[in-house]
Parts: structure tokens; C-alpha cells; sequence
């Protein structure tokens, strides 16, 4: 069995994944405007030699019909949040060895601010920062904030796409990796290494020199979590690290198909690590941990699912009758988590998302439990690793790195130690820490060469 790699789910919220349960005594994220919590999540993830922390982020909030539910504020479901990027740059200073991966939307944003953004962080880190791509699929409240209207879904991807030509450009074929040289009888660059780039796509236009040198890793390392058909071409043409949710049973075929994704795009098939969501309540008995999921379950109101599920998918649930077929739902929003419940019914998915919202179902057993169930799924669906979503937080994650984690590794298929200096090195198995050759983005540090 492969030796696997994990990383850890966070928000800047009060909750994330569709659920509330701030409510519970165990959970202190309701206090996640204060960098004390941020530090301590950090250095737990780097004591526990975690690969990364991953901060997930959301523009939009929940609306039914328009409308805000008074539920929302009250429960905390959605807001209020703070940015993810900046939260890792205060986390830069706290850590020396964990990756900080980051969100960005590359329909919200613009890309010649983003690059310079990314780059910051990526030297300030000394190449520890990873980009989650995503394409804002989940909050129509989000784009009207922004002015500006929705954008289907396949055609946000074709925005992607033309978002990350310009990225690379900057980060890959302006700055030169040794166009620094500060010397000071000399000269600071050398401009014969500094170049001007072009780009004028169907969605973005830039011209001009990126704003930032060339940083440890280049470009960081990218993740993404698409699952529809374009999700996976997107992801199997641009991702090193894709993140996958729902069933167990799909995975195994979600997994094999993006990495024929990547093939397609003239990428080894193994140039992408794929990590499953997942998580687990622990208890020293079945029926400890049993009772330890009851309590978190009743911590959370009920009502919260309606709300929830249409953040993600502007879809009102209460509007429909419990046994329609959610196969008669569509939304231009996140497909994933309608395609994910198809052969169920409205009533079905109202009782599954009070419980685990976007998350799959978590593992409830003892610690051997969980990395058993670990172990055999990583090995059934040609799992790389996997991102550990906390149903509690930091019980969940306490509960992880104390109980599981060392069974994982008398197992063998946890590293002992950090291995690498860069996030690229330690997650993808790179010799160095910029992106492989046969990535799309190389290709513009090779049209520097040929040009020499």
C-alpha cells in the first residue's frame, strides 16, 4: 500500500459544510476571528506532521427566494467570514513546515491581482502554498454582490481555463527563476531574464510584467474538487491535487476517470494525487463514539438543512413535495451536490444534510475502526490520501492525530516526518519544487527556453 498523504479542512467561519454545530461545548471555531485559534489549529496540524491546512472559502450566503432566512445569522451558517488568504499569512510566521492551501475563485477574481497575491504568500512561506481552484459554483448571491450576472456552469469552467493561461504566464514565463541577482557593484535583475507577457483570451485580457519574481515553487501547488464531467476535465488538465466527497462506492470510479482525464491532457496518470474527504467521530468503544455523533447531531437545529442546501445549490427543498425525485431538480449552481443524491428524493436529502451537509458520512468507531476503513478505501479507490473535515472542531482533529494517526503509522502508510522542503516536493513526490514537466503550465518556462 502507498504511503499517504493528509491534510486538514478548515474555514474561516463559525461552521462550514453545511452544517451548524457551533453549538456544541467542544467546538471552538466560533471564535475563529481570533488568530490565537488560528495558531493553535496550525501548529497542531504541523506537530502532527499533517502535509497541509487547507482553508476553504465562499463568497455567497443563503437566500430562499430571495430572501435571507432569519436562521442563517442566527445559527452562524454562513456568515460572517474572513479571508483565507489572509488567515494564511498570518500562519506563515506560526509554522515552518506546514502547506497552507488557499481558495480563490477564478470567476470573482482577476488574475494579474491573484498571481501577485499567490506569489506573495508563496515567498514570504519559502514555497509552502497550494491554490484551491474553484469556479464559484455555489452561491448565485455571490455574483450579484460582485454586479455582475451568472455565469453557467460549463461556461465558468471555459473562464477557468483562459484564468489559468494567464496565471501561468505570469508566474511561469515572466520572471525568470534566476533573474534576480542583487548584487549591489552590479545590478539588481538581469532585464534579459525579465519578460513582457501577452494574453488576450476570451475572457481575460493582460499585457505587461508580472508585478512579482519568480517564487520557490513557481506556480503553487493546485487543487481542485470538481466532479462533474467539465469539473473533471478541468481538473485532470490543471489540478496536482484533487480532493474528492460523497459516497465511498463511487469513488473507485471518480478516481479512475479523472486520472484518464489527465492522461487525455498528455499528463501522467500519477501526476495527480487524489485525496478523499472524510470524517470520523472517536470513541474508546463503538458505542462511545456512537453516543459522541448523537450529541454532535442534536447540537444543531433541525432547520438549518433548508437553508443550507440552497447556499449550495439555490435550491428551496421546503418548495417541493418529500417524494420528488431529486433527479426532476436542476441548478446552475454546484451540480455536484444534486448528481450526488440522484435516486433519492427531496425527504431523503433534507434528513442526510441535517447530519452531514456537504460531507460524506463519517466513520463513527473506535480509532482502529477509522484506519481500518481508511486503509481499505485508500486502497479500493487508488487514494493518494485524504482530507480530514472535522464534524467538531479541534475535537475532531485531536481526536485524529492523537488516536489514529499512530495506527496509521505502526501501519506504515503514514511518513513519520515532513519529507521535502516545499509543498510541491512533499504532496506531488516532485525532485524539485516547481511544477512537472508534463504540466500545462511548464510549457510557458519552456517557450522561455527555446526562445534563449
Amino acid at each position: 500500500m502507498k504511503m499517504l498523504r493528509f491534510g486538514l479542512f478548515e474555514n474561516a467561519q463559525a461552521n462550514d459544510s453545511g452544517t451548524a454545530t457551533w453549538r456544541h461545548p467542544a467546538n471552538e471555531r466560533d471564535h475563529f476571528e481570533s488568530l490565537d485559534y488560528w495558531v493553535k489549529i496550525a501548529r497542531m496540524c504541523e506537530d502532527a506532521r499533517l502535509d497541509f491546512l487547507f482553508l476553504a472559502d465562499a463568497w455567497g450566503w443563503s437566500e430562499v427566494d430571495g430572501e435571507r432566512l432569519p436562521i442563517s445569522s442566527e445559527e452562524g451558517l454562513d456568515l460572517p467570514r474572513l479571508d483565507p488568504a489572509i488567515v494564511a499569512a498570518a500562519l506563515v510566521a506560526a509554522t515552518t513546515r506546514l502547506g497552507l492551501v488557499v481558495t480563490g475563485s477564478t470567476l470573482l477574481e482577476q488574475p494579474y491581482s491573484f498571481a501577485r497575491r499567490m506569489a506573495t504568500l508563496d515567498h514570504i512561506s519559502k514555497g509552502r502554498v497550494g491554490w484551491n481552484v474553484v469556479t464559484t459554483g455555489t452561491a448565485e448571491t455571490a455574483v450579484e454582490a460582485f454586479g455582475m450576472p451568472m455565469v453557467a456552469h460549463d461556461k465558468r469552467y471555459d473562464m477557468a481555463d483562459d484564468f489559468m493561461e494567464v496565471v501561468y504566464k505570469l508566474w511561469e514565463g515572466c520572471w525568470e527563476p534566476d533573474a534576480l541577482q542583487r548584487d549591489k557593484a552590479g545590478r539588481y535583475a538581469d532585464p534579459a531574464k525579465v519578460h513582457r507577457i501577452e494574453h488576450e483570451g476570451p475572457f481575460f485580457r493582460s499585457r505587461g510584467y508580472g508585478n512579482t519574481s519568480y517564487s520557490p515553487q513557481g506556480t503553487p501547488v493546485l487543487f481542485q474538487a470538481g466532479s462533474s464531467d467539465r469539473g473533471r476535465k478541468f481538473g485532470g488538465t490543471h489540478g496536482e491535487c484533487i480532493f474528492l466527497g460523497g459516497s465511498p462506492s463511487k469513488l473507485p470510479d471518480q478516481v479512475r476517470a479523472i486520472r484518464a482525464e489527465a492522461v487525455a491532457a498528455g499528463r501522467a496518470a500519477d501526476s495527480l494525487k487524489i485525496m478523499s474527504a472524510f470524517s470520523c467521530v472517536v470513541g474508546a468503544t463503538r458505542e462511545e463514539a456512537q453516543r459522541k455523533f448523537e450529541l454532535i447531531l442534536e447540537s444543531q437545529r433541525p432547520e438549518v438543512a433548508v437553508a443550507s442546501y440552497a447556499m449550495f445549490t439555490g435550491l428551496d427543498l421546503s418548495s417541493y413535495a418529500p417524494d420528488t425525485p431529486m433527479t426532476e431538480l436542476h441548478t446552475e449552481m454546484s451540480q455536484t451536490q444534486v448528481q450526488r443524491f440522484a435516486g433519492l428524493t427531496v425527504g431523503d436529502v433534507l434528513k442526510d444534510w441535517h447530519a452531514y451537509g456537504v460531507r460524506g458520512k463519517p466513520v463513527v468507531g473506535t480509532a482502529e475502526d477509522v484506519a481500518d476503513a481508511m486503509c481499505e478505501l485508500a486502497e479500493r479507490a487508488d487514494l493518494d490520501g485524504f482530507l480530514l473535515t472535522p464534524v467538531v472542531q479541534p475535537m475532531s482533529t485531536v481526536d485524529f492525530v492523537e488516536q489514529v494517526l499512530p495506527i496509521l503509522r505502526e501501519r506504515g502508510v503514514a511518513a513519520q516526518d515532513y519529507q521535502g522542503e516545499s509543498l510541491r516536493e512533499r504532496l506531488v513526490g516532485t525532485p524539485s519544487p516547481v511544477l512537472r514537466d508534463d504540466h500545462p503550465g511548464a510549457a510557458y518556462r519552456a517557450q522561455l527556453a527555446a526562445a534563449r
